[in-house]
């Protein structure tokens, strides 16, 4: 067992460099492992697969012995616009992202060490701040003058095109994650357990096109006016550590009920880009917490409703309003809000409410089938929507699909969702660097996606 529990975490952690990458709830996916995903993510008071390292520990010690281990295919579509430039700063045009597939990995493996006590570890994928903008939207002449002003202050050349936020060539930012979580879980007494999972993180980062916004930033040095800590580093990457709490109850045969908590994972710094996010390079993973039922109306019927909390005001980097940056000199006169700075300018999204409902219904000894409806608050305000063109996470309302086809020891799930296309319109914050009242100038950012996931798991 002890096997199987290391092979099935280096599984799930060599699928996790072919791409990992999900944004549907926030940055987060909207369910892990594949039953919950086929039922809209609902799992906190399910007891079904391994996966409660990351959806609720409690249940592990209701799960039997298995193992599992998937891979979602995931395509989101991300697109920004700009429109409303004065003629004598022509900054408008529209681009869509070229970074439209990612494989999701996702392992787990569960062992009953007695009848009441419970080991085993989760290994899941997170990110979704994935875009990759080509460049080359603003061509004309005033345009490029405007940009070449915001890079070198009109002291540099002029380049021949500039990308939608007036850096040069290819605008995006790569954000990819994995958590490891080993699990112990405990039935204190008969139909109810206590779960923990410490949480082990590694997260890579990387940003491209972001020259415009070098002389905002806390480690620009005017005397070369360079900035070597803000963009086109290549990959940085840090390790972190939290952990996830969890209670599991069986009320009546009918009904079970589920609660649960994480912590923040306090992640080191990336060093590399220091001048870009809060507090010198913080991106650590924000805490939530969530609430299940589920009941049993008939023998082949489950219905399952999930209500989460994702606090994204715990990252500065995350949860610090754009418009920060105004106050950083020369706009202003605290250095700190400068990107990069112990209180600088962010992404601006708020805290999160996230419900998740799903249906389960048997057909057969060898099918189950589900479908599930996931709803989640769009993090991003109007105010914000400049800097979240590199992070367009505005995706509320999911539709799933999923089935499971099973032997006695054997499973092999499948699992289908699509994210309806919303979007965010708001004025630009590049309206501030001229003159009151001269620009009016509106950017929409948008997104849809779907995703495929196939999981083979096996009882023993």
């Amino acid at each position: 067992m002890k096997r199987t529990l290391f092979v099935t975490a280096l599984a799930g952690a060599g699928l996790f460099w072919a791409q990992a990458a999900s944004a549907t709830d926030g940055y987060f996916p909207h369910g892990h492992g594949m039953k919950a995903k086929g039922m809209g993510g609902a799992a906190i008071a399910v007891a079904q697969d391994a996966f409660g390292g990351v959806n609720n520990p409690g249940t592990m010690a209701f799960v039997g012995n298995q193992f599992a281990i998937g891979v979602d295919w995931f395509s989101p579509h991300r697109k920004a616009k700009r429109s409303g430039s004065p003629a004598f700063a022509d900054l408008d045009g529209s681009v869509e992202s070229d970074s439209t597939s990612f494989f999701v990995p996702e392992g787990a493996a569960n062992y009953m060490l007695r009848p009441d006590l419970a080991i085993g570890v989760t290994v899941v994928g997170h990110g979704g701040m994935n875009t990759d903008y080509p460049g080359g939207q603003i061509t004309t002449p005033s345009g490029r003058g405007t940009c070449n002003f915001f890079q070198t202050g009109g002291l540099g050349p002029t380049q021949p095109s500039y990308n939608l936020l007036c850096g040069n060539g290819r605008l995006g930012v790569d954000l990819a994650q994995i958590v490891v979580a080993p699990t112990l879980a405990w039935k204190f007494v008969e139909g109810h357990s206590v779960g923990i999972a410490p949480l082990f993180a590694y997260q890579r980062f990387e940003a491209k096109g972001l020259q415009a916004f070098a002389a905002l930033s806390s480690t620009f040095d005017p005397a070369t006016g360079s900035n070597a800590k803000l963009t086109n580093n290549g990959h940085d990457s840090s390790t972190g550590w939290g952990v996830r709490v969890g209670y599991y109850g069986n009320l009546t045969e009918q009904i079970q009920i589920g609660a649960t908590y994480a912590s923040k994972i306090n992640m080191g710094k990336f060093d590399d880009y220091s001048g870009l996010f809060a507090q010198s390079g913080g991106f650590d993973i924000p805490s939530n917490w969530g609430l299940g039922v589920a009941f049993k109306p008939a023998a082949a019927w489950l219905i399952a409703l999930d209500y989460e909390r994702t606090n994204y005001s715990d990252i500065a980097s995350v949860n610090n309003r754009s418009s920060l940056i105004l106050n950083c000199p020369p706009f202003g006169t605290n250095a700190s809000n400068c990107l990069g700075g112990s209180n600088g300018a962010g992404f601006g999204w708020q805290n999160i409410n996230v419900w998740k409902l799903g249906v389960q219904y048997v057909l057969n000894p060898e099918w189950t089938l589900r479908a599930g409806y996931n709803h989640s608050d769009n993090p991003i305000q109007s105010r914000d929507v400049t800097f979240n063109i590199l992070a367009p996470g505005v995706i509320q309302d999911h539709v799933t699909l999923g089935a499971t086809w099973s032997d006695k020891q054997n499973e092999v799930t499948g699992a289908f969702m699509y994210a309806f296309q919303n979007s965010v319109t708001g004025p630009s914050l590049l309206n501030s660097f001229f003159p009151p009242g001269s620009a009016n100038m509106q950017e929409k950012i948008q997104m849809y996606e779907y995703s495929f996931g196939l999981q083979y798991a096996r009882k023993f």
